[in-house]
């Protein structure tokens, strides 16, 4: 990268390594870039969190008060930059989310709003029970067993959610075990396929559980 200011060729991602000025972001810069980390998946978060504050008072615009409005408005750019990668890289399922996104390979499910096929019993269950609820709220009739199944169901996707979850974490390590070992195209892709997989169904499953909990908080 040449630096804006002096152009000098830099090493520096944030600041200019011969004359300290702040670097515009780099064309190919992401959030992994950001804290100069690998497109890895395995992120140790009290560093993340001790990079965060390093460049938070590094970047702050308190910092650059007296520079000239383009360099002020530089330090506001790279530093909302810097929270919105923070936040990202942070939380595991946004961490994947984004690194399939950069990676152009995120992909929606196209029946996401359908029930994956070993649930359907299980939700065809969870909607009656919802509709026997609402009914029953209408017409004042009793509320208690209705109730105590759905927070019953409620627990039963959270535990779902949780598998979700547990399974996303080791196709994570396969993915890291892939990068290290610079996998090809192939095993690349099937890892990619089965992280949508797993986030298109936690997507399903996190709504089951967010649309009973509204349910059950109007009881």
């Amino acid at each position: 990268m040449v630096c804006w200011s002096c152009h000098q060729r830099t090493l520096g991602t944030h600041f200019c390594s011969s004359c300290g000025k702040m670097l515009q972001p780099a064309a190919e810069s992401d959030y992994f870039a950001t804290f100069a980390l690998p497109r890895k998946l395995s992120v140790d978060v009290a560093s993340l969190e001790q990079k965060f504050l390093q460049l938070s008072w590094k970047l702050h615009p308190d910092n650059f008060v007296n520079a000239p409005e383009s360099e002020r408005e530089l330090s506001l750019k790279r530093s909302s930059e810097l929270n919105d990668a923070y936040r990202v890289l942070r939380d595991p399922v946004a961490r994947v989310e984004y690194l399939l996104g950069i990676e152009g390979e995120r992909v929606e499910g196209e029946k996401k709003q359908q029930a994956p096929p070993e649930l359907l019993e299980e939700v065809f269950e969870l909607n009656e029970s919802l509709d026997e609820l609402r009914e029953a709220r209408e017409s004042g009739g009793d509320l208690i067993e209705l109730k105590n199944k759905l927070e019953s169901a409620e627990d039963n996707f959270e535990e779902k959610l949780k598998e979700v979850d547990a399974q996303l974490q080791s196709v994570a390590k396969d993915w890291d075990t892939a990068f290290d070992s610079k996998a090809d195209a192939g095993v690349r892709k099937k890892l990619f396929a089965r992280m949508n997989e797993l986030l298109n169904r936690r997507s399903y499953i996190r709504n089951l559980v967010t649309n009973v909990a509204k349910e059950l908080a109007e009881v």
